[in-house]
């Protein structure tokens, strides 16, 4: 089977495709090169899109910028498709398409979207386009809404707060008990290959991907110490006076503000059953507390 990968430079794309390797015959493709149309193998069975513009730290990127990657370039990847051989057309979205903040219980497929961001509303919007292309019967598009990935390699969220701790500063926010769904890139991977070997069994539309268990921010920080020996305190500061830093740093050049503070200290919980079910999965080859494990060794190295 051949299956072409659009966007297979970053984080997520260069483990997929190493994973993909192991059973498959790949094409990476990257719509930098202006021939790509031209390039791309007849043969292609099934194409990834994992195109797409991620959250700007910087806060120099705009809502064209984001539009461009996000939607207009989804657009090109999908027209390419409806003409070709491929039969299956998996979009790699995001749960920030759903929502990027809270949410006490798991969400799932059926819940409202409320996208923020340019980001999310990007993703939403390239959903909504896709999901309303007519296709013919013996073509299927799977859209996928991971939350958080990570692993070997990862450059985000994780890799900071293990900056931090591993230098032996104590966690601040031990007082908001919270939990997160994340997916850990292994899982990732294995729901990739699910949905490639087991595509007849789903409908066209989204899909939820996340590991079975969420983790709390506190257990995060416990994994962090027990991987670097480290037996420093966390510290119990008040809410309200986190909240009001954060506050501060809405409007002054300090290193948290609202926006950071509720990613660090909301639930935001998934839901992976209607796939799990679908695909007929009993077990993830991960645990939550494995993948973040291995995570943060890959850290330490």
């Amino acid at each position: 089977m051949k299956i072409a990968v659009f966007g297979s430079s970053g984080f997520i794309g260069d483990n997929l495709v190493k994973s993909l390797q192991q059973n498959f015959k790949i094409q990476e493709v990257s719509l930098r090169n202006s021939l790509w149309r031209n390039e791309l193998n007849e043969e292609i069975e099934i194409f990834i899109n994992l195109v797409g513009k991620a959250h700007d730290h910087e806060g120099v990127a705009t809502e064209k910028d984001y539009y461009y990657a996000n939607v207009e370039l989804a657009q090109q990847v999908f027209e390419v498709f409806k003409k070709s051989k491929a039969k299956l057309f998996i979009h790699i979205s995001s749960l920030a398409a759903l929502e990027e903040f809270e949410s006490d219980k798991p969400l799932d497929e059926t819940n409202n979207c409320n996208p923020i961001s340019f980001y999310g509303k990007s993703k939403r919007e390239a959903e909504e386009w896709l999901l309303k292309q007519n296709l013919p019967n013996d073509k299927k598009l799977v859209i996928i809404r991971p939350p958080m990935v990570h692993g070997p390699g990862d450059k985000g969220n994780l890799g900071l707060l293990y900056k931090i701790i591993s230098k032996g500063i104590p966690y601040p926010l031990a007082s908001f008990n919270n939990e997160r769904s994340f997916v850990s890139i292994d899982n990732f991977n294995f729901f990739i290959q699910q949905i490639i070997q087991k595509s007849n069994k789903l409908e066209n539309g989204i899909y939820h991907i996340a590991d079975d268990e969420p983790i709390a921010t506190n257990d995060i920080i416990e994994v962090i110490k027990k991987v670097e020996n480290l037996k420093i305190p966390n510290i119990n500061l008040p809410k309200f006076l986190i909240k009001g830093l954060a506050k501060l740093g809405d409007i002054l050049p300090f290193p948290l503000n609202t926006k950071k503070l509720k990613k660090l200290t909301n639930n935001l919980l998934v839901s992976n059953q209607k796939i799990k079910t679908a695909l007929e999965i009993d077990k993830l080859p991960l645990t939550a507390e494995e993948g973040l494990t291995k995570t943060i060794k890959s850290f330490k190295k």
